[in-house]
């Protein structure tokens, strides 16, 4: 089950992520990946005092090595921003399947359940994903890494020809449920056929596995785990067909 309120909660922590909480990382560094934290999700340590932004639950919080953590309940993009002392940034992190910008003033809509299971569903990502990486048959794995315009966890797995995306979106236009995710990025490279079931994403070549349809015998970690393991290798047997 999901909880009732999980979707606009999902949109007003994706423009947070996108608009507000990536930017700070990138104009210190030059980058905007985000990472899983305790039940929630923010910036991974960054800059010469290790400052670290997230959130969790309905709280945004703020720290520097050395410093107690600052914290304030989440209202606003504008009000965040100004929390954070910096500026909100419409393009820097932003995709085609990002939400709009919209009312910076505006309330956002965050229930206190539906964050944390987001956060839940971050950790189990980066969990599942960090045991599938370092397994010897994921060719040149990179780094999960949470994609603040794509507001989901991802690495990419394989050669130049079998190269794919595996990861775990918290939901998005396509489907308002959580699922796990292999987005194959040159299909005609291994001969992907359109008529074989294994491959039943609508919206991209590749495969998914909706929240709904996760094994009750096993936890999360263990079942997205096992579901990137079987599309990897069900598409390098195709590619050495």
């Amino acid at each position: 089950m999901t909880p009732d309120n999980l979707v606009q909660t999902r949109l007003a922590l994706h423009r947070l992520a996108t608009y507000v909480i990536a930017p700070v990382r990138f104009v210190e560094t030059g980058r905007f990946g985000l990472s899983a934290a305790p039940r929630g999700f923010g910036t991974p340590p960054f800059g010469d005092t290790d400052r670290r932004i997230w959130v969790q639950g309905s709280h945004l919080f703020d720290r520097s090595r050395d410093e107690e953590a600052r914290s304030e309940a989440i209202t606003s993009l504008a009000a965040a921003a100004a929390f954070l002392n910096s500026d909100i940034d419409p393009e820097t992190a932003a995709e085609h399947d990002s939400p709009a910008l919209g009312d910076v003033d505006a309330h956002l809509e965050i229930g206190e359940n539906a964050s944390l299971f987001l956060g839940d569903w971050f950790e189990m990502a980066f969990a599942a994903l960090n045991d599938v990486r370092s397994d010897g048959s994921s060719t040149d794995a990179s780094e999960p890494q949470l994609w603040p315009g794509h507001f989901d966890p991802a690495i990419e797995i394989g050669d130049e020809d079998n190269r794919a995306s595996y990861g775990a979106s918290p939901g998005d236009a396509s489907c308002d449920e959580p699922y796990v995710y292999v987005s194959i990025w040159w299909p005609d490279r291994v001969g992907v056929s359109a008529d074989d079931p294994f491959w039943n994403a609508t919206v991209f070549t590749g495969s998914i596995l909706r929240w709904s349809e996760f094994p009750e015998e096993e936890t999360p970690t263990a079942a997205a785990a096992r579901f990137w393991r079987t599309s990897r290798d069900h598409l390098h047997a195709q590619d050495s067909w």
